[in-house]
């Protein structure tokens, strides 16, 4: 008499199996969380640099010793922290705001930095010098 089902061996091939399948599900679904996260920090540094460039040299033909919320009009202050909440510049922040030559609050350059988890740090330099 012949009984139906599985043998071991093709019930630890169909485990094995889904152990390979659920491992490249969460590792592709890491790195997609990552790429998103790195995105979203280009996007910020972009926003505080086109709004630097655009609106605040424009009007104050300088740059701020430090970036706030008050001192760059338009801009979601959301924008001035990274993923984890710390704001441009604080101690273990993904965003860098570094400022050169200045001079009564007043700067002539600056450099933008983001941290990114999958790629070289990105950077925007000011424009206008």
């Amino acid at each position: 008499m012949r009984q139906r089902g599985f043998t071991v061996l093709e019930l630890i091939v169909a485990i094995v199996f889904l152990l390979i399948a659920a491992t490249v599900f969460f590792v592709q679904t890491r790195d997609l969380e990552t790429k998103a996260r790195d995105s979203a920090r280009k996007t910020a540094i972009n926003e505080l640099y086109y709004n630097l460039e655009d609106v605040y040299f424009v009007a104050n033909h300088g740059y701020p010793e430090h970036l706030t919320a008050e001192g760059l009009k338009g801009i979601n202050p959301e924008q001035l922290k990274d993923p984890s909440g710390k704001a441009v510049g604080e101690y273990g922040s993904d965003y860098r705001y570094e400022p050169k030559d200045c001079q009564s609050g007043k700067c002539k350059s600056y450099t933008l930095v983001a941290n990114l988890e999958n790629e070289a740090d990105f950077e925007k330099t000011s424009r206008n010098k």
